[in-house]
């Protein structure tokens, strides 16, 4: 079994709707029940700001700060962690004219959000997902790059350098400014970037496709074939310098195609994430609603079993409204699947009796105006 990475404190202070509120925890599941509107999700979006980027809603820090609160907000969690007992303080410093993060691991600040994946790995499905599939490519980049993240913690950076690359050269080629040292070295950077970002999602999505391989007759989900597409298409069998040199070659000859559409036409930040239902052969975007919703469940689960197989370590899984629409059966099988992971799960739903099926194996919190009780 992985080691069990779990939350045994949450305190939040001017966070969302919470003037102020302390969860003790003690390493099982954790359940949030309480009517629509009355906290649920924030609470498991402020255990979201224990990993890097914005969280699971992808708010700006201004917005999840409590309306009314004179500074910004703060969370404070103590955890098991991949590296042994760990406290971590995050929030925002406010000035005038901006707002930063301000992180602290075991009351040192951290040089960057990039440190807390050390300590845990964070997943989640919100209800918000459910338009995965029939949506905007970019969502799907958006997922699959979060899915990388957590088993490649440097790839985070490389997106955010690949974009600031990509802005600067479209800065210039929208100037037509056409200097071409200054723009060969860009090229050469997002080509250098781009290629490995394509290849840590190609990696990434071997391992997953594999393990789903192994697993689908067992699981109680319909099983997920995957495939990225967009970008360099089946050339990825082929060495890394390569790939670069034609990708660089790429963004050269498309200077002036580039300049015209205001915009980089080619590049990893244009892939999408092809899923279809395996069994049924059928695209995730023609499928139904509900099985739309059981092949990224089906997905996210077994994520966090490759997270936990490579990383030794099983992530946290935040799931907003899991047990919605499913019957009894799928429901106790869900759970059995969670608890199986070996880690700790945050779920929440509007009826306490739809998590029954979990019994001892959690702690049941009701949520209702800005205020928690076990």
């Amino acid at each position: 079994m992985p080691h069990k990475v779990s939350l045994s404190r949450l305190k939040l202070t001017d966070f969302r709707n919470y003037a102020s509120v302390s969860l003790s925890l003690d390493g099982r599941h954790v359940v949030l029940t309480g009517d629509n509107g009355a906290g649920k999700t924030n609470l498991m979006e402020a255990v979201s700001f224990l990993s890097p980027g914005r969280g699971l809603r992808r708010a700006t820090y201004g917005d999840v700060t409590r309306v009314g609160a004179t500074a910004g907000f703060s969370i404070f969690a103590e955890l098991d962690g991949m590296d042994g007992e760990v406290e971590i303080g995050t929030g925002v410093d406010t000035t005038d004219d901006s707002i930063s993060r301000r992180l602290r691991i075991n009351g040192t600040p951290a040089k960057s959000a990039d440190e807390l994946t050390d300590h845990l790995r964070l997943l989640w499905l919100t209800p918000s997902m459910d338009g995965l599939f029939t949506g905007g490519s970019s969502e799907r980049r958006r997922l699959l790059d979060r899915l990388v993240l957590s088993l490649d913690p440097a790839h985070g950076r490389r997106a955010s350098d690949f974009e600031r690359a990509m802005r600067s050269r479209n800065k210039l080629l929208d100037e037509r400014r056409f200097d071409p040292a200054w723009l060969s070295g860009l090229e050469q950077q997002m080509a250098s970037l781009g290629i490995a970002m394509a290849m840590a999602r190609q990696e990434m999505l071997g391992l997953l496709a594999r393990l789903i391989d192994e697993t689908h007759e067992t699981s109680p989900f319909p099983a997920a074939a995957l495939e990225l597409a967009g970008f360099m298409d089946g050339q990825f069998s082929r060495p890394a310098v390569d790939l670069e040199d034609d990708y660089a070659a790429m963004l050269a000859e498309s200077r002036y195609r580039d300049a015209a559409a205001g915009r980089t036409l080619d590049g990893p930040h244009r892939a999408d994430l092809l899923v279809r239902h395996r069994q049924k052969q059928m695209e995730a975007s023609r499928c139904s609603t509900g099985e739309q919703k059981a092949l990224l469940v089906g997905l996210i689960l077994a994520h966090a079993r490759l997270v936990a197989n490579l990383t030794g370590h099983a992530p946290i899984l935040l799931l907003d409204e899991i047990a919605a629409h499913l019957d009894e059966g799928r429901r106790a099988a869900l759970f059995d699947l969670i608890d199986a992971l070996g880690g700790q799960a945050f779920m929440t739903g509007t009826d306490c009796a739809m998590f029954s099926a979990l019994g001892e194996r959690a702690q049941f919190f009701t949520v209702a105006d800005g205020k928690v009780f076990e």
